[in-house]
């Protein structure tokens, strides 16, 4: 007979629990506080523990490292009311089976015992990781979402393995603040984290700022310089548009990856660094590789763990929650006293496709906050866009929508300045939103269905994303 040990200081959920759970298979033993509990593990030896974050005498958390000193193979099941970022993250860094909200459903529950239990039976050691001091992020990760858990337990699980990480996203969607989460609970944490933008320097001169050059390598190198790689030897390089790279700086990469060495162009030197690696891109790496535009080694290398970002608009349950941060801190750096958003604004925050995603929200929440007079942001605050002005339907566009006579004449009406830069301001908004929708946020079709550069589409996409003051 397995057994299961919950340690919780809720008289009612014990009894429920344990009612609900024990059966011919499974005896149930409770605990109401850190110091029973871990009297009844060295007893007992349980198979599966569930593990309340908050206890009376304890952190949960802290009762856990004290339970792997005992058992580092017992499963432990995280439970909590009090959801937070950091303890997802920190629940799973740590090794934890699994991390339910209460209220749970008693079938998940039972199923995750059973599973829990197998993996007792074969002896399976699950990840322990150690915890780090200081264990705040540079800045939240907000969300909390089914799908956005899955992203914080994803980063706890490979936040201590030394080992590359790509992170998978559309444009707008926080690639860069998930990676930083990934180092600051790694073990390089107190080591430098360096980022690079590989879409925003030209080809020739990225290979430069990733491995330096030596002086007279080319025309203008009139001094030694030292790249990203060298400059962040012991600590982390992320790599944000993994997919601009080419083919000559991929190859570079890819020896970088498997044996930790390179040279500075123009120099002979074989430099020898110790750099973890964490990639992101918005493009389909595995289309181009078909294509021949992405090595396929170099994707394998990459590739030694995948996050996947969800955009916004398939996790409209953090809406409210973002709003709510952004408010706050555009209030903060504006000096701003906005304390609430109306329900007609939040619905329509709500009911908007964001194609831009959080980067988007972001955005339109600051355009908010100025527009707002008061201490409320109401529909009138928002961006045209987001007001649905200028939206066109999802399905059969018609952008006649669009009246552009009106919209000038608004501007006219209320004596408002620089009108020409606006209107083409908010004509891009549309069109571009348009373009990329169809394109699936493709830049490269995008860019040739307008007749534009991509530079130049990339450049249009960073102005609209800031409102016009």
């Amino acid at each position: 007979m397995a057994k299961l040990l919950i340690i919780d200081d809720e008289p009612n959920l014990l009894y429920s629990l344990q009612s609900g759970l024990v059966s011919e298979e499974l005896e149930v033993l409770t605990a109401t506080h850190g110091k029973q509990g871990l009297a009844l593990i060295q007893e007992h030896q349980p198979d599966v523990l569930i593990l309340d974050v908050r206890l009376k005498d304890q952190s949960g958390l802290e009762l856990f490292d004290q339970i792997r000193q005992i058992d580092s193979r017992l499963p432990v099941i995280i439970i909590t009311a009090f959801a937070t970022t950091e303890t997802a993250i920190e629940a799973t860094k740590r090794g934890a089976f699994e991390y339910l909200l209460k209220p749970f459903d008693l079938f998940q529950l039972r199923e995750l015992i059973s599973r829990a239990v197998e993996l007792r039976r074969i002896q399976k050691i699950p990840t322990v990781f150690a915890r780090p001091e200081g264990d705040e992020l540079v800045e939240p990760i907000v969300g909390q979402s089914p799908i956005m858990h899955e992203v914080y337990k994803a980063i706890g699980r490979v936040a201590s393995e030394d080992v590359p990480v790509l992170i998978l996203g559309e444009s707008g969607t926080g690639k860069e603040l998930v990676a930083r989460a990934i180092f600051h609970h790694s073990k390089r944490k107190d080591k430098l984290f360096l980022a690079m933008n590989c879409a925003a320097i030209p080809d020739t001169l990225l290979e430069s700022e990733l491995f330096g050059h030596e002086r007279g390598a080319y025309t203008g190198a009139d001094r030694q310089r030292i790249g990203k790689f060298e400059q962040a030897n012991g600590g982390t390089l992320f790599l944000d548009e993994i997919g601009d790279m080419s083919p000559t700086t991929q190859a570079k990469v890819l020896r970088l990856l498997q044996d930790q060495q390179f040279e500075r162009i123009g120099g002979q030197q074989v430099i020898q660094t110790d750099v973890r690696i964490i990639a992101a891109t918005n493009q389909s790496l595995d289309q181009m590789v078909s294509a021949g535009k992405f090595r396929q080694d170099l994707l394998y290398r990459l590739n030694g763990y995948t996050i996947h970002l969800p955009p916004l608009r398939d996790r409209k349950s953090d809406i409210p929650l973002l709003v709510d941060h952004f408010i706050r801190m555009a209030n903060t750096k504006m000096e701003k006293q906005v304390h609430s958003v109306s329900p007609q604004a939040l619905q329509l925050l709500e009911n908007y496709t964001w194609p831009g995603n959080v980067r988007e929200l972001q955005n339109a929440i600051r355009y908010g906050v100025i527009q707002t007079i008061g201490e409320v942001l109401t529909p009138e605050c928002l961006p045209l866009t987001v007001r649905g002005t200028f939206q066109a339907p999802v399905e059969n566009p018609n952008l006649d929508q669009f009246d552009l006579i009106q919209f000038v004449r608004g501007l006219l009406a209320s004596g408002t300045p620089d009108i020409y830069r606006r209107v083409l301001h908010e004509v891009d908004r549309v069109v571009l939103a348009q373009i990329l929708e169809f394109t699936k946020d493709n830049q490269v079709h995008a860019s040739q269905l307008l007749g534009i550069s991509r530079t130049t589409l990339r450049n249009k996409l960073l102005q609209n994303a800031t409102p016009i003051e």
